[in-house]
């Protein structure tokens, strides 16, 4: 067995092999040069985001609400389905000890995304058969948001497909 001097000593050497951090803050490590234009939404085009995701089990809903706010703010009517498990990123009863309150820091980002994206004018759909499969409460929803009958996910497709609508499917397993 290793003794604490030697041990010490081993970890010593190791963090002094590469200096660190090998680069001071703020120090560009990746280009910025943007690929595309900056595209902004031409009268009456609309963003449609289907979301399959869990809330904290991946990015996925994150992302897609974050896209879904800066489609809204590039002038679309940007619409957030979100639809079976995705359902439970609607909640406004989240969080620990209490509703409202982080339990780890980011917990309420998700919240805080919807409602920011609804108090710019996004609209929020809800499927309730997407509730009822994790016992959740409709009456729980974020303030906002519109619950809506399972059949309504494939219509509400094809409409904002007939619409010429850019749609975003997100999915996670």
């Amino acid at each position: 067995m290793i003794s604490d001097a030697d041990l010490k000593v081993a970890q010593d050497t190791s963090k002094g092999e590469i200096v660190h951090p090998s680069l001071p803050k703020g120090s560009n490590i990746y280009g910025s040069t943007k690929i595309f234009p900056d595209y902004q939404a031409g009268e009456g085009e609309s963003y449609f985001t289907l979301v399959h995701g869990i809330a904290h089990e991946s990015s996925v809903a994150f992302v897609a609400c974050l896209q879904a706010l800066r489609a809204l703010r590039k002038g679309y009517e940007s619409v957030l389905y979100f639809y079976g498990p995705g359902a439970m990123n609607a909640m406004a009863t989240r969080g620990f000890p209490t509703t409202g309150d982080s339990g780890f820091p980011g917990e309420q980002n998700i919240n805080n995304q919807i409602e920011r994206f609804i108090e710019e004018g996004g609209t929020v759909y809800v499927c309730r058969f997407g509730l009822s499969l994790h016992g959740l409460r409709e009456e729980d929803l974020i303030a906002g948001t519109i619950p809506c009958h399972p059949l309504d996910v494939q219509d509400a497709l094809i409409h904002y497909a007939r619409k010429g609508a850019i749609i975003n499917s997100t999915y996670n397993l």
